[in-house]
């Protein structure tokens, strides 16, 4: 398969953030990344790859360097979490004796309408009762499972004007027919390999079923869910590819950042701040010292210039599908890049023979933020936010280019090769 092929592959066994995390660690432990638990004492050894999961939705790994007299981290950091919908806690909502809905609720800013009339299930975790305590299990109802329908244009003449979403009255999936409110716990309960009194609390969420394509000549990819996993899964091959000398590589996942990252899994959380604390810890280095001499890349996608509104991009910092990795500025920090950020991953991207593009918000729109950001307030180092252009961010079915895919994979792999060393605002490439 070439590199897209295994990206839409990676996308579909990653229908929530839990299976997205639960895809990562696969491939991580294929490559010989060893388990860590926070619960437990750190014993590293120099060379080693390792990983460590919170919440089974958000995942950190690492390699150590041969030599760890000077620590410093070359970070790449994604979110595994897309908006969409998540299932209350008592779902099953009967209609007119005819239909059986779920009640759901919005989870992110998504785009309402490109969920309607398309093929959906639900997948997530749910926490089961043992003979010896409580179990998490990742669940997945594996099948054209339910439907969030649209109104006719002859009920709804503002259909295609004025349309306003009520999520709590428009948004509802509908399962089937019948009364049988048994039946969608009976489904859940089969996914988990359990009984439905089994089953004490989830957390489900609906994800639409729609295969991923490559089309118009090769040219574009569409999918659910780019934003972020294009980046999580880049980052991922570019991490596990990478060789190392004399710096600690650092691949992030964190979980929640469509819903601001506040969350012990998120951006703005210790986690990161905690695991680069212990690697120092480990070998007895200072982690500020560390830090100082660190750079963090925030991997998440950026606009497109609209062919059919071109007028809503910059004027003059307009970027295009599959023109080369989007470097992303914002005077009010929503994006974190400055001159000396930009400038080091520039010169990654030239090593690497690819393509870069700037891209800015128009001066009377505000964009949205990245994890960039949020996680410099833990772990305050120099940070570029970066991604590669898409259409229909947010939308259920998103569009990028195929070959934006292959440059970022090659520009964050030499970021994690390239050796360099941050005094201040001075940099020497080794």
């Amino acid at each position: 398969m070439n590199i897209n092929e295994q990206m839409i592959a990676f996308i579909e066994k990653s229908p929530t953030a839990f299976h997205a995390v639960k895809t990562i660690v696969e491939e991580l432990e294929i490559k010989g990344f060893k388990e860590l638990k926070e619960k437990d004492t750190w014993n590293l050894e120099k060379n080693g790859k390792y990983y460590v999961t919170r919440n089974q939705s958000g995942v950190l790994a690492f390699v150590l360097p041969k030599n760890v007299d000077a620590l410093s981290f070359h970070m790449v950091a994604s979110h595994s979490d897309s908006p969409t919908f998540k299932l209350k806690p008592k779902t099953v909502m009967e209609q007119e004796g005819h239909y059986v809905k779920l009640n759901v609720e919005g989870y992110g800013g998504m785009i309402m309408n490109t969920w309607m009339d398309r093929p959906l299930s639900v997948a997530g975790r749910v926490i089961v009762k043992t003979d010896s305590g409580l179990e998490a299990r990742l669940v997945n109802i594996d099948k054209d499972f339910c439907m969030i329908p649209n109104m006719s244009i002859h009920q709804n003449r503002n259909a295609n004007s004025d349309m306003k979403y009520n999520p709590q009255v428009d948004m509802l999936p509908v399962v089937g027919y019948g009364k049988d409110e048994g039946k969608f716990m009976q489904e859940i309960a089969n996914s988990a390999n359990c009984e439905v009194e089994q089953i004490l609390s989830t957390d489900l969420y609906l994800y639409n079923r729609q295969k991923g394509v490559i089309w118009g000549d090769d040219n574009y990819v569409s999918i659910g869910h780019l934003d972020d996993l294009q980046c999580a899964f880049t980052s991922l091959v570019s991490f596990t590819e990478a060789s190392t000398k004399e710096h600690v590589n650092v691949y992030c996942c964190f979980d929640n950042e469509e819903v601001g990252s506040g969350t012990r899994q998120g951006a703005h959380s210790n986690f990161l701040s905690d695991t680069l604390s212990r690697i120092c810890k480990a070998f007895n280095q200072d982690v500020e010292a560390a830090l100082a001499g660190s750079l963090l890349v925030s991997a998440d996608n950026a606009h497109s210039v609209h062919p059919n509104h071109p007028e809503l991009a910059d004027p003059t910092n307009r970027v295009h599908m599959n023109e080369g990795v989007v470097i992303k500025y914002n005077a009010s920090q929503s994006y974190t890049t400055d001159a000396l950020s930009s400038a080091i991953f520039m010169e990654a991207c030239k090593r690497a023979d690819v393509p870069y593009q700037p891209f800015t918000n128009r001066s009377d729109t505000r964009g949205g933020a990245t994890l960039g950001m949020i996680s410099i307030t833990h772990v305050s180092v120099p940070t570029v936010d970066i991604g590669a252009a898409q259409w229909a961010m947010h939308s259920a079915y998103e569009t990028a280019g195929c070959k934006d895919t292959e440059y970022l994979v090659k520009s964050m792999k030499e970021f994690y090769e390239m050796e360099f060393v941050i005094d201040n605002m001075q940099v020497t490439f080794k």
